[in-house]
C-alpha cells in the first residue's frame, strides 16, 4: 500500500524505521522544521527526518501541514493511506478527510489520551498499557480504534525500557492494521484521561508526597527529562534512579550521613541511588556523597 508517514519524535522515528521494512514502505515522510537542540542549541534535524534520511525516504519539513502547499506534497505522493506517530502538531480538515489516516497512539485509549501517555502510565502506577492504532479525527486521540495491544509495566519499568516495547508493538499492529483494514469501534469518551505535556513542575520530586510517588515520576522520566530534588541551598539535583525506603528523615530533608542521599518524604524515604549535580555526568549517590564530604 503507498503510505505517507507523518511523524517527529524519537518513538515515531522507530516505527518508521520497521513501517519502511515492510510493504507498506512510505514514498514520502513529513516531519518538524529543524529546532534548536541540545546545550548549544544549534540548528538540528527531528529524529523521523534523520532516520528517513538514512532510509532514502523523501523529506518535507512545512511550517504547517495544513497548508496548500503541504497538501500539495501529500497529494504528490499519491498515497492511499497517511499514517501518523507522534507528529507534535495538530492535523486540520480537509487533510483529516482526504486520505484514511491511521494514528499510532502509546496506551490503551481511551486512557491517556495526549502527549505523555508513556510517562503519566508510569507515573500514576498504572500495572499496564499498550498501543492503540486510531483514524485521526480533529479531537485529541478520541477517533475509533481499529486495533490495540496492551503491555505490562514492570515495577521497574523507566520510559526507557518501556518505550522500545511499546515501539515494537506500534509498529507491528500498524502494519497489521494496513495489511487487514480492521473494523474500527468508537471510544467511551466518559472513560477517557489525559496525558499532560511534562511540565516543570512535573520534574520535581516534592517532598509533600509519599516516596512510592516520587520513586514512580524518576522512572517516568529516565532518561529523556530527568528529575530533579531541589536541596536547601536552592540548587536542583537531578535523580536519574531511586529506592523506596520504609523510613526516612522528615519531609523536605535530604539526609547525607548515609551511603547514599535519602530524601525524608510524607510517607517513607526515597534513597538517591544515582544523580546528576548541575553540569556534571550522572553517578551513582554514593559518589555524589563523596564529594560532598572531601573537605
Amino acid at each position: 500500500m503507498r503510505t505517507v508517514y507523518l511523524g517527529t519524535s524519537e518513538f515515531a522515528a522507530a516505527v518508521l524505521r520497521r513501517l519502511a521494512d515492510s510493504s507498506h514502505r512510505p514514498g514520502l515522510v513529513l516531519t518538524r522544521p529543524d529546532r534548536p537542540r541540545g546545550r548549544g542549541r544549534r540548528l538540528a534535524s527531528p529524529p523521523v527526518a534523520e532516520v528517513a534520511r538514512e532510509l532514502g525516504i523523501d523529506v518535507a519539513q512545512p511550517e504547517t501541514v495544513n497548508d496548500e502547499a503541504a497538501l500539495a506534497t501529500v497529494a504528490a505522493a499519491h498515497p492511499e493511506a497517511v499514517c501518523v506517530c507522534a507528529y507534535g502538531a495538530i492535523i486540520k480538515e480537509p487533510l483529516l478527510s482526504v486520505y484514511p489516516m491511521l494514528n499510532v497512539h502509546p496506551s490503551l485509549l481511551p486512557r491517556w489520551r495526549g502527549a505523555a501517555p508513556i510517562e503519566r502510565a508510569i507515573m500514576s502506577g498504572d500495572e499496564r498499557t499498550g498501543v492503540s492504532i486510531m483514524q485521526l479525527t480533529e479531537g485529541l486521540d478520541s477517533g475509533p480504534v481499529c486495533a490495540q495491544a496492551a503491555e505490562p509495566i514492570a515495577a521497574d519499568d523507566t520510559y526507557g525500557t518501556l518505550a522500545p516495547r511499546l515501539e515494537a508493538q506500534g509498529a507491528e499492529l500498524l502494519i497489521r492494521a494496513l495489511d487487514e483494514s480492521p473494523p474500527c469501534a468508537a471510544q467511551d469518551d466518559a472513560l477517557a484521561t489525559y496525558a499532560e505535556k511534562i511540565a516543570a513542575v512535573d520534574r520535581v520530586l516534592d517532598p509533600s508526597r509519599p516516596a512510592a510517588e516520587l520513586e514512580r515520576t524518576v522512572r517516568a522520566l529516565t532518561p529523556h527529562i530527568g528529575a530533579n530534588a531541589v536541596l536547601a541551598d536552592g540548587e536542583r539535583l537531578g535523580v536519574r534512579a531511586a529506592r523506596v525506603l520504609a523510613d526516612g528523615p522528615p519531609p523536605g530533608e535530604l539526609a547525607l550521613d548515609g551511603r547514599r542521599p535519602v530524601l525524608g518524604c510524607a510517607e517513607g524515604g526515597l534513597e538517591l541511588l544515582v544523580v546528576q549535580p548541575p553540569g556534571k555526568r550522572p553517578m551513582p549517590g554514593e559518589d555524589y556523597l563523596r564529594g560532598r564530604r572531601r573537605p
